[in-house]
């Protein structure tokens, strides 16, 4: 039996018993883009999901911005809606709000939406749908936002918007060549997101260098635009309460931090340390932790998020034990001052 090339990343441990390991990779660049850490296999492809969705945004944004300045869909694609376009929203009002805005924007509602159906992922909001009657719909779907803005960067360029997630669409076509730009390596794959949009693979290293490439954009450049979006309204990023993106981002603000199903997560820090991660069983309850290890053996600041690093395993409803980063590096980190 040929062993698995992945790393330990975390472990599970219930009253001093570890339960559970998670397995995969994960890469850390430090500020002059050089990989300082690895483990598992960092140039492995792999597919990001939401993790690109600040990626997306960064392509709608420039694609509108073609149309002119004058275009009331690049005016539009600013502040809270251009966060929640790089984000994964809860389906909470103000974020329904700020995606109606931004659709009529581009003079359309939200039928012109092609992702799923769903329920709000925000508990309350979901409850209170519930108990009035309503049903599902595609504006509560977490990827809402991001597909406005799609919508939004269409019709301002003229480009048809029934067919504007077909990957031979010319949006679509400037999104995958944005990522591989960020990137500086070509997409591998085409494949299709959960919420029905394009889905372009890229090794895990290029995952992080478009982390890096955003958090250290040139003042006033469209990258830098969606990076500061993304830092005054981290809520639009994630969701108001328990959402572990906005969580981080508060707890360390001038950090960019998205995730992505099936265990994926990116993350850069104001001073240029970038992180990706891929949890091979696509389990994201550990991605947070590991990240932030990671930055830290790298040398980043994230001492104000030490309460991210841990993430508490329940036994009676009170705490027993925790979820853990364990990273196996494929090199040793150096040793910190904690340690000695």
């Amino acid at each position: 039996m040929t062993a698995l090339p992945y790393g330990e990343l975390a472990r599970v441990t219930r009253n001093g018993f570890v339960e559970s390991r998670h397995f995969g990779s994960v890469v850390v660049l430090d500020p002059s883009g050089a990989v300082a850490l690895s483990a598992g296999v960092p140039d492995e492809p792999v597919l990001p999901r939401s993790t690109l969705k600040p990626v997306q945004a960064l392509a709608c944004l420039t694609a509108a911005e073609a149309a002119g300045a004058g275009s009331r869909a690049a005016r539009a694609l600013t502040g809270p809606a251009l966060a929640i376009a790089a984000g994964s929203h809860t389906g909470d009002d103000r974020h329904v709000d700020v995606v109606r805005d931004l659709l009529a924007a581009a003079g359309l509602t939200e039928d012109a939406l092609g992702c799923p159906v769903d329920w709000p992922e925000d508990e309350a909001t979901r409850d209170r749908l519930i108990r009035a009657g309503d049903q599902r719909s595609r504006i509560r779907m977490n990827c809402s936002g991001k597909h406005a803005a799609m919508l939004a960067a269409a019709a301002a360029r003229g480009w048809s918007t029934h067919d504007y997630l077909d990957p031979a669409h010319p949006l679509q076509q400037h999104a995958a060549a944005t990522v591989a730009r960020l990137a500086g390596t070509p997409v591998t794959t085409v494949a299709v997101d959960g919420c029905g949009a394009p889905l372009f693979g890229l090794p895990l290293t290029g995952l992080a260098r478009t982390f890096q490439a955003l958090a250290e954009a040139a003042p006033g450049s469209a990258e830098a635009r969606v990076a500061e979006a993304m830092r005054r309204h981290p809520e639009h990023v994630g969701g108001w309460h328990g959402h572990p993106n906005t969580d981080l981002m508060r707890a360390l603000p001038g950090v960019l931090a998205k995730g992505g199903a099936e265990g994926v997560l990116g993350v850069a820090t104001p001073d240029g340390h970038a992180v990706a991660v891929k949890v091979i069983d696509g389990s994201p309850r550990a991605t947070t932790a590991i990240a932030l290890a990671a930055l830290a053996a790298a040398g980043a600041a994230v001492d104000d998020a030490e309460e991210l690093r841990r993430v508490p395993v329940l036994g009676g409803g009170e705490p027993v034990g925790a979820v853990t980063a364990a990273i196996e590096w494929t090199a040793k980190p150096p040793r910190t001052e904690k340690e000695d």
